[in-house]
């Protein structure tokens, strides 16, 4: 029975590296997502604390 196996090449084994398939047109440095994640946090905090008076709400 053990002979009757199909083996697969030791090299990939049916594994796909899509990094090397595909390029994204937009690249992103670490920093500015950092940057980008602090921004939207201060955002939603001053909406939280002034975004009903900014608004006209009650």
């Amino acid at each position: 029975m053990a002979q009757d196996k199909i083996q697969m090449p030791s090299s990939m084994g049916g594994l796909l590296r899509y990094f090397d398939e595909y390029k994204s047109k937009f690249e992103f440095k670490p920093g500015h997502v950092v940057v980008l994640c602090i921004l939207v946090i201060v955002a939603v905090v001053l909406l939280h604390m002034y975004g009903r008076s900014m608004l006209g709400l009650p």
